[in-house]
């Protein structure tokens, strides 16, 4: 796959397969660079040469086939996974430099929505929004109480959904209330590992609509590893593809579209891929 696949007309260059993003003065610098990076487990690669950019501001949805390593990058991104080689650089800085406080003050910056929730099941709903609270802020119990209920309204749960145990809500209710977690530290950037897994078309729908709203009321930058192709479609502003061991396109949808490489023809020009496109989009 050529590096030119991460370009498409209109759109400043992308680094998902390519070099430096050119002299464009006025092209989105990335929050988010990961340059030549390798993953392993034991003898087991799992990335090899993989390079990446997530821009400042954008949802970008970052898809691969199923075991190619989508949720490994992002717990590589968050250092809960060591990387045998390569640079990660967040918000301009080495993370392999940071220790002590300046990781901390770095990790404040972050939040994460884990696949399926990963809500505690002792704690209630509000008690699970105050673990990253409690951890790295100094609050007194009136104002964690205030604040917990805060993101539960951003993320459009009731009130009384706060005393509940996760095994009392719904499919969409840990969704959201995962996502007023990752919101309790008001990060920059989020990242939400299948969000829409497990939700009905209509509850999927609401999710990403969501995501969008926030994204646009708080300013966020969205990692999203997802399968869902609506969600693609209809919430992204771009999309990176990992195969082969590294991100073999990012772009628009019409970067993916007009892709060779036999994963993203399968994905995205497959049937159930097809249908959803407008028809002036789909491959004849």
């Amino acid at each position: 796959m050529s590096a030119d696949l991460s370009q498409s007309p209109g759109h400043p260059p992308s680094h998902g397969a390519a070099g430096p993003s050119g002299s464009n003065r006025d092209a989105p610098e990335p929050v988010i660079k990961v340059r030549n990076l390798k993953v392993a487990f034991g003898d087991k690669v799992i990335m090899d040469g993989l390079d990446l950019d997530v821009m400042r501001g954008e949802i970008l949805g970052f898809v691969g086939g199923s075991g190619t390593g989508k949720s490994v990058l992002t717990r590589t991104i968050l250092g809960l996974v060591r990387k045998q080689r390569g640079t990660i650089e967040v918000f301009g800085e080495n993370v392999d430099d940071l220790e002590g406080a300046a990781r901390r003050t770095l990790e404040r910056r972050f939040g994460v929505m884990f696949q399926h929730g990963a809500l505690f099941s002792a704690l209630s709903v509000k008690q699970n929004i105050q673990v990253p609270m409690r951890e790295y802020l100094k609050l007194s119990p009136a104002l964690l109480d205030e604040m917990a209920m805060l993101k539960l309204e951003m993320v459009g749960l009731k009130p009384d959904a706060a005393d509940k145990a996760p095994s009392e809500l719904s499919g969409g209710m840990i969704k959201r209330a995962a996502l007023a977690r990752a919101l309790a530290l008001d990060p920059e950037i989020v990242f939400l590992d299948e969000p829409t897994s497990g939700l009905d078309p209509i509850g999927a729908a609401e999710f990403d609509e969501l995501i969008m709203t926030l994204k646009e009321t708080l300013g966020l930058t969205v990692f999203m590893v997802t399968h869902d192709l609506d969600s693609l479609y209809s919430a992204c502003d771009r999309i990176a593809a990992l195969a082969d061991k590294r991100v073999i396109a990012a772009g628009p949808l019409a970067t993916m579209l007009a892709s060779d490489h036999p994963w993203l023809k399968a994905y995205f020009g497959g049937e159930r891929a097809q249908a959803r496109l407008p028809a002036g989009q789909r491959r004849s």
